[in-house]
């Protein structure tokens, strides 16, 4: 599904479809003839915040993550430690 491209007006009438819309890509908005702004999820955001932020802040996310589900990635490690990686052997790397 190509970009789409809607007046602000549009925008504004019809904010329900683009905010639909942007969650699969974005929405442009055009405000006299030109793009104005543009409409995008909250995943694509995030992921576009954490790419800038840089190695150093997703070093600390991940300390965080392991921090708090410790348990669990534990229990996952000993897990692939115990059988393996299933389908390793068809994995190029």
């Amino acid at each position: 599904m190509p970009a789409m491209d809607v007046t602000a007006t549009e925008a504004k009438n019809r904010l329900g479809q683009m905010l639909e819309h942007a969650q699969r890509e974005p929405v442009f908005i055009e405000k006299f003839g030109r793009r104005h702004s543009v409409l995008i999820s909250a995943a694509h955001y995030d992921a576009l915040v954490a790419a800038r932020a840089g190695p150093a802040a997703r070093e600390d996310a991940a300390r965080a993550f392991y921090e708090r589900h410790r348990d669990w990635v534990d229990a996952q490690n000993a897990l692939v430690d115990r059988y393996g990686i299933p389908g390793e052997e068809f994995r190029s790397w």
